[in-house]
């Protein structure tokens, strides 16, 4: 069972941070993700859950013709996702919701899309084998997460800061999907680092 009370310190955390999160994420974003956003929602099809949506940042990317539900913890993060969305003309359905126990049935979407999340969710392993639950087979797992850098010297300050930045951020620097994306079951299609290695984008697909 996950850490409850961890889930709603983060819920607590963000509804604290929606209302000036924009401000601080459009400041650093395009140094950190580049157009890797635009790429992930690029790579969607079908019905798509992206979790942790936070304020919707990826909405305005997403193709004509995908059905969006978008989850997080924070109803302070889903205002601002609800706003952005009607601003767009985007349809979307977002729900309160942990990505660590999906409120969706088995094999009921074609698409599961985290863009840095992972390093935030308590249970990083519980949140990818709920998306390969709910995921139907052939559909696509598309990440874009800070990770370890592959950079020894720096993957090593990565992990001497990490007690820190989980302590007062909910914020783990050194974890690692790619291994855990493969032992979930995942087949790995794409695979590239960016920015020192510290950023990673992972395109893989519940196998048929």
């Amino acid at each position: 069972m996950h850490d409850q009370r961890t889930v709603r310190e983060l819920a607590r955390q963000y509804d604290r941070l929606a209302g000036q999160y924009d401000a601080a994420m459009d400041r650093i974003e395009r140094w950190l993700l580049g157009d890797w956003r635009a790429w992930a929602a690029h790579q969607a099809i079908g019905w798509t859950l992206e979790i942790a949506i936070g304020t919707g940042r990826t909405l305005p990317s997403y193709r004509p013709g995908i059905v969006l539900i978008g989850i997080d913890v924070s109803l302070g993060m889903l205002r601002v996702a609800h706003r952005r969305a009607r601003a767009h003309g985007r349809p979307v359905t977002l729900l309160r919701a942990d990505a660590q126990a999906l409120p969706l049935r088995d094999a009921s979407v074609d698409t599961v899309l985290s863009i840095l999340s992972l390093c935030t969710i308590p249970d990083d392993q519980q949140a990818l084998r709920e998306a390969y639950r709910v995921l139907r087979p052939g559909g696509r797992l598309i990440l874009v997460e800070h990770v370890r850098s592959d950079r020894r010297l720096l993957g090593l300050a990565q992990r001497l800061i990490e007690p820190l930045s989980v302590r007062f951020a909910h914020d783990h620097l050194a974890r690692e999907p790619l291994p855990m994306v493969v032992a979930n079951g995942f087949q790995v299609l794409q695979e590239q680092r960016r920015l020192a290695g510290i950023v990673q984008r992972i395109l893989a697909v519940k196998p048929s």
